[in-house]
């Protein structure tokens, strides 16, 4: 029993020695810490009843602090759009690592981008808020398609091309318009904002059905 104690006593000394984020580190972090802590509050209660010092007191900070890095509710807000629109990035950033044939390759950009678009809960939330608050910020909604939703379309249509340009694909209806390519992922992160947990979706057998339906479309027979 004794040495069982001390063992704990051990382990709790070891937890107890973790290095401190130094000053400089919790700088940088701040402006992080603040666009995440935004998120949760626009998300939650919509940008008119959001205000700057729930943001703060979320991170225990003074809204001063926040507006060192943010001066107005305006630009926290677009900042905090920006922020969250990472998952558009990271499929970009991997259409260039994609391998195989071009059926292949698309059906893998389709499930990834329904891992890091349909499946994950902030770029549904982000998609909910940006839908409620399109009218209010037009110019902001408008930058997040041209920054980010624009060149994932740009780049499905290429693969596409390139498809099509290699004899695998046929320049159909279906090569034109990447929209389509792409709806089920729309349509999976809609049919989760709408019902929750309340009604089963399979996120990956909707992926694969429609993969299956698109290249169905797309490809050549003899």
């Amino acid at each position: 029993m004794a040495h069982r104690r001390a063992s704990g006593k051990g382990s709790t000394m070891m937890g107890k020695t973790a290095k401190k984020p130094t000053r400089a580190e919790q700088k940088a972090r701040r402006p992080h810490e603040i666009l995440e802590s935004a998120f949760e509050e626009f998300t939650a209660n919509g940008y008119a009843a959001t205000r700057v010092e729930d943001v703060a007191a979320r991170l225990g900070i003074t809204k001063g602090t926040v507006y060192l890095y943010f001066p107005t509710k305006d630009a926290l807000f677009e900042a905090m759009i920006r922020h969250m629109s990472t998952p558009f990035t990271e499929i970009l950033a991997s259409v260039e690592t994609l391998e195989g044939s071009y059926s292949e390759r698309l059906r893998a950009l389709l499930l990834l981008a329904h891992e890091k678009i349909a499946d994950d809960r902030k770029t549904r939330e982000l998609l909910r808020l940006t839908l409620a608050e399109g009218a209010r910020f037009p110019h902001i909604v408008d930058r997040h398609y041209d920054e980010f939703i624009a060149p994932l379309l740009g780049a499905v249509g290429a693969l596409v091309d390139q498809g099509v340009s290699s004899g695998e694909f046929r320049d159909g209806a279906a090569a034109s318009v990447p929209e389509v390519v792409t709806s089920s992922v729309l349509h999976i992160a809609v049919m989760r904002l709408m019902f929750a947990d309340r009604k089963l979706i399979d996120g990956a057998g909707f992926i694969e059905a429609h993969v299956d339906l698109a290249l169905n479309g797309l490809l050549k027979h003899s």
